[in-house]
């Protein structure tokens, strides 16, 4: 039971050291400024420039949030994580529906500024033509399994050195998975960020490739590198052998006769 309690997270609710709601307000935050700046760009019509736009949003994103939420701003991240331990169940519940209103009133407000002419060009994710639903499914499973692979990899403990690097290097993999994702499938990879798109233009053609492929996706990433590649271990101290303890014994006693010599 009490490892049903720790994996529930149910404590949180009242535990007001914990910061749940300064949390829920930062993943809500971040998705609104993603599917904002994020999808503002697919005017451009560029497959780079989106790319960019959406890699370096995240960025920025998770050096704002992160030290508040973890920076997730993705269901798939959070789902992935929970799948691990690491984000407890109903935080992670907590997270997903944060981010999907945050999702939504980014892209309402989008739409808010843009005028009618735009309206095709808010983000809304879609198959390309010939991309048949199950490979949309693939794309974006494979979109968000390396973006969790990569979330796993630098906020790994035993990896401190990524610290000041780690948004920078998310924001990388979120840059390549469009360049990749966005001829093919539009790189949702975000389900949350697909839904704001989705319920703001009232598009939810093959809408669950969109949550099913990421979410899968992110915990196959998660747990690829839990049980398959394994975490970093930290640095083990050098084995202290007697031979090294009596040689720096001798060092020692040499030193002290030296000192204690007059001179002449």
């Amino acid at each position: 039971m009490v490892n049903l309690k720790n994996a529930l997270g149910a404590d949180e609710l009242t535990d007001k050291k914990v910061g749940l709601p300064r949390a829920l307000l930062a993943e809500f935050l971040g998705t609104l400024l993603l599917n904002f700046f994020g999808c503002g760009a697919a005017l451009t019509g560029d497959v780079t420039a989106i790319s960019l736009a959406f890699g370096l949003t995240v960025a920025c994103a998770i050096q704002g949030i992160g030290h508040v939420s973890g920076g997730h701003v993705n269901p798939a991240v959070t789902l992935g994580l929970v799948v691990i331990g690491k984000v407890p169940i109903i935080r992670g519940i907590l997270y997903v529906v944060a981010q999907c209103v945050g999702a939504i009133a980014g892209s309402a407000i989008l739409r808010a500024l843009s005028n009618d002419k735009l309206e095709d060009f808010l983000g809304v994710v879609k198959l390309a033509e010939g991309i048949t639903p199950v490979q949309g499914f693939g794309v974006e499973f494979f979109l968000a399994l390396i973006l969790v692979l990569v979330v796993c990899g630098v906020c790994d403990a035993a990896k401190p050195d990524n610290k000041a690097i780690t948004p920078l290097i998310i924001g990388v993999a979120v840059t390549v998975s469009h360049l990749v994702g966005v001829p093919r499938t539009g790189a949702g990879m975000n389900p949350a960020r697909s839904l704001g798109s989705a319920v703001v233009m009232g598009a939810f053609k093959d809408h669950w490739v969109y949550w099913v492929g990421p979410i899968m996706g992110g915990m196959a990433g998660a747990l690829l590198y839990v049980h398959a590649i394994g975490p970093a271990k930290q640095p083990e101290a050098p084995t202290r052998t007697y031979a090294s303890v009596s040689t720096e014994e001798k060092e020692l006693q040499t030193l002290t006769n030296r000192k204690n010599v007059n001179p002449a």
